[in-house]
Order: structure tokens, then C-alpha cells, then sequence
């Protein structure tokens, strides 16, 4: 196995799981996965794709987050290596790419790695912070010429706190073409109660949360919200800024794994998530192309039902 399985990136989209990934936390899980079988399994097989509910529109089931490295300005070798992450996630099926305007230069970066595909091709998200009108307007506008777009895909509120939000705004910006979706978005247990009362009332047509394996919190009443709300849901922190890693570390990935076409840790923890029926896509962040490879190949094949998916929180939560 190729040694950049060592770097940073593999663990986490942060700096906090970065450094967790350092020395011989690092050696440790290149270990893990070296044992762990083939990479990249079903490799011959589309990826698969699920309905946004509002819309039926399809979109591939593995996307792309960019709170990491993607926030720094550029060049070089660091640009032609996000370069390859971008240019691998699309030609290997897949066209989510999620942002934010609060992630530093990284819909500046993006701007610039994007400027030679298909927009087609690509399903562009970002996120921001002002959830007002011309508050709300003016950072919108900000994100549009960073990311040198007319239009993204999908314009989220980033990070929700108020119970009573309106969406109009967003509404709006949808009505006048600057977005085809609109959503909200949260990562904070504390606002949990905000997010389901926005989501029941508002009804929007995405709800990015953070889900994992280890914090399946969101599993009580936001993803049920969700789905009745008819909300397409982007799972954040599919990897719990690498808690995942740290629990399987110097373990195999279980044999019986291999019935939901699982043979590696990060395809085991994504299948889990994709196997819930609420879940529409992942959005794991990386800056290396191993990886890409590796997450990309976790919307192969079979996902978990729920009697194994319960097989599956049962071996973690034994760990």
C-alpha cells in the first residue's frame, strides 16, 4: 500500500483530526487498513445515486467536503493535488462538492479548480452564515464570484441557531435562479432543537448534519424530521473528526462486512450511513486521491439493511 494512506487528510477534513492522525497514530491505522483487503471493492460498479425527494432529481451518493485544506490559498503542487481530488471525484461519477463561505479561500479555490469543467457535471453547495435579506444577499453574491459561478445547486443557512428562521430569503434567491435548493445545516448539539423546528416548519429542501458511526445522535428525531419534512439529507463528519478511526485502530474490518461489499474501515463507516434511509449523501473531506478513491468506492455495491446495520453499531459500540 502506497504510503500517503499516512498523511493527514485520510483521518480527518480538520486540524483536530489531524493531529490525531500524527506519528504513530498514523503508523497505527496504516496497519489497520494494510490488513484490511482490496481498496477499493465493486470498482467496475456505478456509484450508486439516490432521489432528492422535492425534486426526484438523482445525485451520487459520495460527495466532497472542503473544511480542510481547500481553505488556503494555492499553488504548485498544492493546487495541482486538489486539482486531481476535484477532477477524480467527477470523473469517477460522482458531483457533490460541498463549501462554505466561512471555510476560508475555499469557493475562491474551487472558483479556480472549476473553471474547466462541464457545470453539468458538477453539483455545487455552499453554505452561509447571515440568514437575513440583504445581509444574507450580499454574502450570497460574495460566494457566487469566488466560486465564479451564476448559480449553485444548493444554498444552505450554515449552521441554524433560531427556532423561528425564515427561509424566505432563501426562498427567494431560488425564485430569481441564483440556486436550485435551498437548506440549513448544523454541527451543534445545542441548536439540535432549533434545526428539527426549522426543518418541521420551513420544510427545506436539504439538511446537512453531523452523523457518524460514533455520534449517532442525529438518529432520534433530526433525520425523522427529515424525512418527513421531505428533506434531502448531506451527512458532515461522516468519520466524527476521526473518532471512527481511533476506535477500529488494530482491528480488521469484520468478515461478514463483505456482504454489504465493505472491505475497507472508511467503506464500512460510510455504508453504515448511507444505509439509512433518510440519507442521501455523504460528504467526506480529503485532499488526497487515495482516499477519494477509497471513500468514492463506499457508494459501490451494497449498503447495510438494518439488521446489519444494527450488527454494525453493535460491534462498534463493543469496541
Amino acid at each position: 500500500m502506497n504510503s500517503n494512506w499516512l498523511t493527514p487528510s485520510f483521518f480527518t477534513s480538520t486540524s483536530s483530526r489531524r493531529e490525531v492522525a500524527r506519528g504513530a497514530a498514523a503508523m497505527a491505522a496504516f496497519a489497520v487498513l494494510n490488513r484490511a483487503g482490496p481498496a477499493y471493492a465493486q470498482s467496475g460498479q456505478p456509484v450508486a445515486t439516490k432521489a432528492i425527494p422535492h425534486s426526484g432529481e438523482r445525485i451520487p451518493v459520495i460527495g466532497l467536503g472542503t473544511a480542510n485544506d481547500f481553505q488556503k490559498r494555492v499553488n504548485g503542487a498544492e493546487r495541482d493535488n486538489l486539482k486531481k481530488v476535484v477532477d477524480g471525484l467527477l470523473e469517477q461519477g460522482c458531483k457533490l462538492i460541498d463549501t462554505a463561505s466561512s471555510y476560508g479561500e475555499a469557493e475562491s479555490v474551487l472558483g479556480d479548480l472549476l473553471s474547466d469543467q462541464d457545470r453539468a457535471k458538477v453539483f455545487l453547495a455552499t453554505k452561509i452564515e447571515d440568514g437575513g435579506g440583504k445581509g444574507g444577499l450580499a454574502e450570497f453574491q460574495r460566494s457566487l464570484e469566488r466560486l465564479r459561478y451564476r448559480q449553485v445547486d444548493l444554498l444552505q443557512l450554515h449552521n441554524v441557531q433560531n427556532a423561528q428562521q425564515d427561509l424566505a430569503p432563501f426562498r427567494n434567491w431560488k425564485g430569481q435562479g441564483l440556486c436550485r435548493y435551498v437548506g440549513v445545516t448544523t454541527t451543534f448539539k445545542s441548536d439540535y432543537e432549533a434545526a428539527e423546528a426549522v426543518i418541521r416548519r420551513e420544510k427545506p429542501d436539504f439538511f446537512q448534519v453531523d452523523y457518524s458511526l460514533a455520534d449517532r445522535t442525529a438518529e432520534k428525531r433530526l433525520l425523522p424530521a427529515a424525512r418527513d419534512a421531505g428533506a434531502a439529507v448531506l451527512t458532515a463528519l461522516p468519520y466524527g473528526r476521526s473518532s471512527v478511526f481511533a476506535a477500529v485502530r488494530g482491528k480488521s474490518v469484520p468478515e461478514w462486512a463483505r456482504e454489504f461489499d465493505a472491505t475497507t474501515w472508511p467503506q464500512f463507516f460510510l455504508k453504515f450511513l448511507l444505509g439509512h434511509e433518510a440519507v442521501t449523501a455523504v460528504i467526506p473531506g480529503t485532499t488526497n486521491p487515495a482516499h477519494l478513491a477509497d471513500n468514492i468506492s463506499a457508494g459501490r455495491g451494497r449498503f447495510p439493511d438494518a439488521k446489519q446495520r444494527k450488527a454494525m453499531t453493535d460491534f462498534f459500540d463493543a469496541l
